[in-house]
């Protein structure tokens, strides 16, 4: 199934958002995530990591030294459009998908970014902080970006990221304005891949390990997901029109 344009129906896509977060954890907790490690729905405020979690992060980090079993943790490098390597780093209410270790330890942080995360200068600027606050702390990012940039982001949500960390050249493709990006913390490290209305989703690396990840199958669950949503949302989606509005 070929990806929609949201655009059509912002309003219905925080619907979609939340069932198919609901959908990536069953999947990555199906069988995906190596055992000791959990997908879990959290809402936060993208307000930063608290000091005490930050500890906590470290003393989690020590504690932890040995290779995860089970699961299908891969260790090649993902093949993306776009890898990028920083060379150094400086150091509303929000859905997302925290994978944790022993359910304790924030290892990777996945985001379907949203309208309203890029609808005002401050909102594009709190989600941007807090991207970059989370990699800094070692923790993963995997972002999923069905929107077109804005006037505020007019490159995409990395471009706006990845100037925070290393000003680069980037530009997305004209026919490929949507972004999908999966960052590995430490030597950070992009693994971005271009979008547009009509492709079919590639699976995306979500890093749980400096030396690993697991492979987050986008495509087959946002099939699921939007076959399981009702009948008018789908037509206004696929169409961009009410049902029965023009009768």
């Amino acid at each position: 199934m070929p990806i929609h344009d949201w655009t059509r129906a912002t309003d219905v896509f925080p619907h979609f958002n939340a069932a198919w977060s609901g959908a990536l954890c069953d999947a990555l907790n199906g069988g995906l995530l190596p055992s000791g490690y959990s997908a879990l729905i959290e809402i936060h405020t993208w307000d930063g990591m608290a000091p005490d979690e930050f500890a906590g992060q470290r003393r989690a980090r020590q504690a932890r030294s040995a290779k995860p079993l089970g699961g299908v943790l891969l260790t090649d490098t993902p093949e993306t459009r776009h890898v990028i390597q920083a060379g150094s780093i400086h150091p509303p209410r929000n859905k997302r998908i925290a994978i944790r270790h022993r359910l304790r330890e924030l290892v990777c942080s996945i985001a379907i970014v949203s309208p309203g995360n890029k609808s005002c200068k401050n909102a594009l600027r709190t989600f941007v902080d807090k991207s970059v606050d989370l990699l800094n702390h070692g923790v993963h990012l995997l972002l999923i970006d069905l929107f077109p940039p804005s006037k505020r982001d007019p490159q995409g949500i990395h471009k706006a990221i990845w100037d925070e960390i290393e000003e680069a050249e980037f530009s997305l493709p004209p026919d490929k304005p949507l972004t999908l990006v999966s960052y590995m913390a430490g030597d950070i490290t992009a693994y971005v891949e271009p979008v547009g209305v009509g492709d079919v989703l590639p699976d995306m690396p979500a890093y749980i390990e400096h030396f690993g990840y697991v492979l987050v199958p986008l495509e087959a669950t946002y099939q699921a997901t939007f076959a399981d949503c009702p009948p008018d949302m789908r037509f206004l989606v696929e169409t961009g029109r009410v049902p029965g509005e023009d009768e």
